[in-house]
């Protein structure tokens, strides 16, 4: 079958063909990209309509945090997902995800500096430094800065890496960080926030629990 297959098609058609089929979900990143621009385009329009209610500044800081936080703990699931069920397709994508996390928690922060408190300095830092909440928030922002700078290949070969295990293990204090910043920012209702809150700890316990197995072996070693 195989000589009959390489005498028709030239041998490197023959190599990316079987690449292809050995590679399954070819769909699944681009997927992941397209569906991650769903939740901008969605208050896009519903702005461009009206839609955002009395406040709408408010809603669209609100629901870019909150779509910031969903893609972090989808990123922080992706590695529990590959241990615990055996799949292997959480962490191809878990790059994108992460990515998303922080491109929405950048546009939070924009909306925050700029709609918000319209560029006036001396308020944002009066915020980010007595409001307990504010504070949380901008410094999960800034541990996703590195991780997204460094979440190249290229990256991994420059740090190493074991160096670049190290550093990117900083996203699960920013999960725990971007919680923490919902569950204070909200004043009536927490339940969603804790809920959010509940879904990381299982996460961080699962990660905790697969850590803490591998550490016998490798003292054995």
């Amino acid at each position: 079958m195989s000589k009959q297959l390489t005498g028709s098609w030239p041998v490197s058609t023959v190599i990316k063909l079987g690449q292809q089929r050995r590679t399954p979900y070819v769909w699944l990143s681009p997927g992941v990209f397209l569906g991650g621009l769903v939740p901008l385009a969605l208050i896009l329009l519903r702005a461009s309509r009206g839609q955002l209610g009395a406040n709408p500044v408010a809603q669209i800081e609100n629901e870019l945090g909150l779509t910031a936080l969903i893609f972090l703990v989808s990123s922080l699931a992706c590695t529990p997902a590959r241990r615990v069920f055996g799949w292997t397709w959480p962490p191809r994508i878990r790059r994108e995800l992460g990515l998303f996390a922080f491109f929405y928690a950048t546009l939070h922060f924009l909306c925050y500096l700029t709609l918000d408190q319209f560029f006036d300095w001396s308020a944002i830092f009066t915020d980010v430094v007595q409001r307990p909440f504010i504070t949380v928030g901008f410094a999960a922002l800034v541990l996703m800065l590195p991780l997204a700078v460094t979440s190249t290949k290229g990256s991994i070969r420059r740090l190493g890496f074991q160096r670049w295990t190290r550093l990117h293990q900083l996203v699960y204090v920013a999960g725990a960080l971007a919680v923490l910043h919902f569950i204070w920012r909200v004043k009536i209702d927490v339940s969603q926030p804790l809920t959010y809150a509940m879904i990381v700890g299982v996460l961080l316990a699962i990660r905790a629990a697969f850590w803490l197995r591998r550490r016998p072996k490798r003292k054995a070693r």
